[in-house]
């Protein structure tokens, strides 16, 4: 397994080993002590399975105050993920790093607490699964708007499918403080 630093501290880029032979492959998505060794020292309690369709974007969410970190990846297909950075009073609030993440790639993306994420998807179809530190609550769910200009995400696509909820998000600006998760080194 190999952990690069994104340009957002505390989002990490893994590459799982995958070991292959002529039946196929074996890789291991998730070993709790490996990953605590590289510091993603984190209790994931629910694991998630989405199916969407070619040009959709979901996104971007986040839950505030029950914050969720994300280990997040592709089976099947291609998308581009993109987690931002919406802690109120972090010194790169409002910073979003991009990654492509697809069953050809293996890649895994790691989205601490305190950041927003979503993702387009760039195939016909896509299956993406993630871990949560916390419980999905529909009380503390959050979002924003996925094309906020303020933001300037390249997504590499237009006009995609978006559910009402997700077209209907505003501008991380907009988002009133107490609806923001505090960064921890904030005074």
């Amino acid at each position: 397994m190999k952990i690069e630093p994104s340009r957002l501290d505390g989002v990490l880029i893994i590459q799982p080993s995958v070991f292959t032979d002529p039946r196929g492959f074996f890789m291991e998505t998730y070993h709790r002590e490996r990953y605590y060794d590289h510091g993603i020292r984190v209790d994931f309690v629910q694991d998630n399975y989405s199916f969407s369709t070619a040009k959709t974007v979901r996104g971007l969410h986040y839950q505030y105050p029950r914050s969720q970190a994300k280990l997040v990846q592709v089976f099947k297909g291609a998308i581009y993920d993109v987690a931002v950075d919406v802690r109120r009073g972090s010194p790169s609030f409002g910073k979003w790093v991009g990654v492509h993440l697809s069953e050809a790639n293996n890649r895994q993306l790691f989205i601490p607490e305190g950041f927003a994420h979503g993702f387009a998807v760039m195939s016909e179809t896509a299956i993406f699964t993630y871990k949560c530190s916390d419980f999905y609550t529909p009380e503390t769910e959050r979002g924003i708007i996925w094309n906020d200009p303020e933001l300037g995400i390249e997504w590499p696509l237009k006009d995609p499918l978006l559910s009402v909820k997700d077209q209907n998000y505003l501008g991380l600006r907009a988002v009133t403080p107490e609806n923001l998760p505090p960064y921890e080194g904030a005074s």
